[in-house]
Formats: structure tokens, sequence, C-alpha cells
């Protein structure tokens, strides 16, 4: 099995984060490019909770959520990715877990290595790394969330 194309999805967390070891010793391992992916909730989808936004007021907080995100991509790649010959930023909008398994068959990606919890981790597996895990094409190796022990 050739490994050319690792996904690494983050959601930012420290948890996530906690994936980035493996992510660059299979990048030098099989000499792959990785692929880093963040995905902004399309927050359009959602029941208002204060009311209606209007279409232009959505489509601000869409864009600076966009910003926000390209710009947390760029420093991450920039401080973890240095010794990596090829990485490759993306930022989409919808589902994170339909986002994922959508970038798996556009790209062709041949592996995913992500977090077991994003942000908020308090079950044995997160609901977007169960739906890869249970959808996924190709292999996933989960990064199981350690808790900090207190010194």
């Amino acid at each position: 099995m050739k490994i050319k194309k690792i996904l690494w999805p983050t959601d930012f967390s420290g948890n996530a984060e906690k994936a980035l070891p493996y992510v660059q010793s299979l990048t030098q391992q099989y000499d792959a490019e990785i692929y880093v992916l963040y995905v902004i909730q399309d927050m359009a989808h959602h029941e208002s909770w204060y009311g209606e936004f209007e279409k232009s007021h959505m489509n601000e907080l869409m864009e600076w959520a966009h910003k926000s995100a390209t710009k947390r991509l760029n420093q991450i790649c920039d401080k973890y990715m240095d010794g990596c010959h090829l990485y490759v930023k993306r930022v989409a909008v919808g589902d994170p877990a339909e986002e994922i398994l959508n970038l798996i068959d556009t790209e062709n990606i041949d592996m995913v290595v992500m977090a077991s919890h994003g942000e908020k981790g308090t079950f044995r597996f997160g609901s977007v790394s169960e739906k890869v895990l249970k959808n996924s094409p190709v292999p996933v190796t989960l990064v199981p969330m350690v808790p900090d022990i207190p010194a």
C-alpha cells in the first residue's frame, strides 16, 4: 500500500494538535503530502437563536470565519510543517465529517490521521471522528485524547 496523501483535519483544539507528531512522522516515513483541513460549520442552516440575521450579516460572519480560519491554518503550517516538503491547506464550509469524507474522495487521500475527540471530548469518540471512522474508504488513525496530568 502506497501512502502519498495524508489528511489531518483540525478544529484548532489542543486535542487535534496531539495528532501532529503522528502526521509528521508518517509524512517523513512515506514522503507524503499533508492535507490540512479546517471546516467552518455552516451557520445559515442553524435555527435562529436570537431572531433572524439578515443575509448580508450572515455573509459577513462567514467571511470573517473564513479569514480567521485561513490565518490560523497559516500559523499552524508555519509553526509545525516546516520539515514537510508539501502541505496543502483547505478551509471548507459544512458538516465536518461530510467535508472530511468529501476531501478524501476529491483529492484521493490515502490515509487520515485525526484526534479521537474535538474541542470538547467527553465520550470515547467524538461524533466527527466516529462518522469518519465508520464511513471512510481509507485507513483512519485516531489519536486518543490523553488527559493532562496536574503537576
